[in-house]
């Protein structure tokens, strides 16, 4: 049987990025901290810990995490059940860890998570990555659960479909007659700035390959890794980029933005992946995920 203590050292340790940081959470002395992880490494034969700064696991580190985590959602649960009006010091600063897209956490996201507090009580940490790379914090066990394109389950994750985000391709109406009127498409997508959010997003590309086939333009891109920002420099003028229906409704109903290419858009196909506990936590958190999804998403 696993040494709990040692695994909430472990916990410790991977969420603070070090064995001091993680000291001062569980009031104990770096050395107590290491002699749990050490002990706990002796017994299973395996290094859990790469001791770098910040500290990150090994393999075998990360499956323990994602153990010791199960552990402490279950254990929670079990608490309510047994104090239904709840223990406010035991529940003082508890929040359950997931991974979203920016996109998500920028139109549907927060209104489930309003709901999930409302129903729980409960906070939420959230992870921010592209919507095909979430998927790694559930495989690494630093969230329970995330928002993802991918629709292969992780192992030990269930899977539920979320509906798709539409994406169009939208710029300023000053922007747009600079760079697109009266010209062919793969000419003006060649010198008009592009929007990218980081490396890792490939949208405005996709979008380009669906569009233009084998073309491959290269034009000048504008790095912006906020969605907001993203946004307001579409509406600035800066450049184009694929932008959220939810998010730009208004702004292409009024004007403020025109979609450079009418009829073609991006659907972008999203899955809720969690634990398969049988935690009320879990239960519930999906369960406000797939409602607010639901009324944003095409379905």
């Amino acid at each position: 049987m696993l040494d709990l203590q040692a695994l909430r050292a472990l916990a410790a340790v991977l969420r603070e990025g070090s064995f001091e940081r993680a000291a001062r959470q569980m009031h104990v002395t770096p050395s107590a901290v290491s002699q749990r992880i050490r002990a706990l490494e002796e017994r299973l034969g395996c290094v859990l810990l790469v001791r770098t700064s910040p500290v990150t696991a090994t393999e075998e580190g990360a499956r323990l995490y994602l153990h010791f985590l199960q552990i402490e959602v279950l254990e929670a649960d079990l608490a309510r059940d047994l104090q239904p009006l709840g223990d406010a010091a035991s529940r003082r600063g508890r929040s359950i860890r997931v991974a979203v897209n920016a996109d998500s956490l920028a139109t549907w996201v927060i209104p489930a998570l309003a709901d999930f507090h409302a129903r729980s009580g409960d906070t939420v940490a959230l992870h921010v990555d592209d919507q095909d790379h979430t998927r790694e914090w559930l495989r690494s066990g630093t969230v329970f659960a995330a928002v993802t394109a991918a629709s292969e389950p992780v192992a030990g994750c269930r899977v539920d479909p979320l509906g798709s985000m539409r994406y169009c391709a939208a710029a300023s109406p000053e922007f747009a007659k600079r760079y697109f009127e009266a010209r062919d498409l793969q000419a003006a997508f060649s010198e008009a700035p592009m929007l990218v959010f980081n490396q890792k997003d490939q949208l405005q590309h996709r979008f380009l390959n669906e569009l233009l086939g084998d073309a491959d333009p290269h034009p000048p891109v504008w790095w912006l890794p906020s969605t907001h920002a993203f946004l307001d420099a579409a509406r600035a003028g800066l450049g184009w980029g694929l932008h959220p229906l939810p998010l730009v409704a208004d702004d292409l109903a009024s004007g403020r933005l025109v979609d450079l290419s009418p009829g073609h858009s991006l659907d972008v196909p999203l899955f809720w992946q969690s634990w398969r506990l049988d935690s009320e936590t879990v239960h519930t958190l999906r369960s406000c995920m797939l409602r607010a999804a639901e009324g944003a998403l095409l379905q």
